[in-house]
């Protein structure tokens, strides 16, 4: 069975409110006044990173994607459990914790324990992250509540950590010293858009954050909603550094919303709700289901894959 098939076969004994149906990133558990916001996410070497990655940048990054979820919801991190796989390499190891320090201090969340195994020479370095937060007050947005004209925002800029996996696998190069860096940086070391998550929960309809790219994470919000997402393809926000290394055409949109790992954060709300932070309109909510793709007034097919499927 596939990821989605196995997940369906959990869903039949996750009976707990708090987990959502395991239809959101997260799960929400009352906890006296307040509401506590969890989220767990794993990383396999060869598949979330590769081989030769430094082990600090891998570090952060598991970090980063769990505290990412957190955003999503507009919760404040209050801790981390950890589960670490160890194969051979004391110095892998060692460069390891150092990144999860950088990360902790630089977020401002404690490590609080968690579990190591023995995984055996030559397996694939294996790890997960539990985080855990506390929801901001009494709505934590889910991605169910899009409603038929509803504006689809995102922060920040797409496809950057797409085109930094480009340059690290050898498959794209920029003679540009600085454009190379700022690209790799934004696949190595993502930035979880908590504080940006926190202005915005109590306002809007809906929010996730975009991990598996932009359009498959859009098309998750219009089947938990029961709505059609048009999005503008023209109207998806791209880098400076993005744009000097594929061009602004339409073949280097698409690669930019199907890449994913843009760990930026993607809602709907009324357009008539002032927002307190810069976001870029991207689509609209229409009475219907599932995705559909524009750009400039005209429609175009949807690419064969919308982003990074789990198989």
């Amino acid at each position: 069975m596939n990821e989605l098939e196995f997940i369906d076969r959990l869903k039949a004994i996750t009976t707990h409110p708090a987990a959502r149906g395991l239809a959101d990133d997260v799960a929400m558990m009352p906890f006296g006044r307040h509401k506590l916001v969890m989220t767990h996410d794993m990383m396999v070497e060869g598949v979330h990173f590769l081989r030769d990655a430094d082990p600090a940048d891998v570090a952060w990054k598991l970090v980063a994607v769990n505290l990412s979820d957190l955003a999503a919801k507009g919760a404040k991190p209050l801790g981390l459990l950890l589960g670490y796989g160890r194969t051979s390499g004391d110095r892998w190891d060692a460069a390891f914790v150092e990144g999860l320090k950088q990360a902790i201090d630089r977020f401002a969340v404690p490590l609080l324990g968690g579990d190591t195994v023995a995984m055996g020479e030559g397996a694939p370095r294996t790890f997960g992250l539990t985080a855990i937060g506390e929801a901001k007050g009494h709505i934590v947005p889910s991605r169910s509540d899009a409603k038929p004209g509803h504006a689809v925002y995102v922060t920040g800029t797409i496809g950057d950590a797409w085109a930094g996996l480009q340059i690290a696998t050898g498959l794209l190069q920029s003679p540009d010293i600085e454009i190379t860096a700022s690209l790799l940086k934004a696949h190595t070391r993502p930035m979880p858009r908590v504080e940006e998550g926190r202005a915005l929960s109590n306002l809007v309809s809906t929010m996730m954050d975009v991990s598996d790219g932009l359009l498959l994470d859009a098309s998750r919000i219009a089947k938990a909603s029961g709505v059609q997402i048009e999005i503008d393809l023209a109207e998806v926000p791209l880098s400076r550094q993005f744009q000097s290394l594929l061009g602004d055409d339409q073949e280097a949109r698409l690669k930019a919303v199907t890449g994913g790992d843009d760990y930026q954060l993607l809602l709907t709300a009324s357009p008539e709700t002032v927002l307190p932070i810069a976001l870029t309109c991207v689509g609209t909510c229409r009475p219907g289901s599932g995705l559909t793709l524009h750009s400039h007034g005209e429609r175009l097919e949807l690419p064969e894959h919308l982003g990074f499927v789990h198989i």
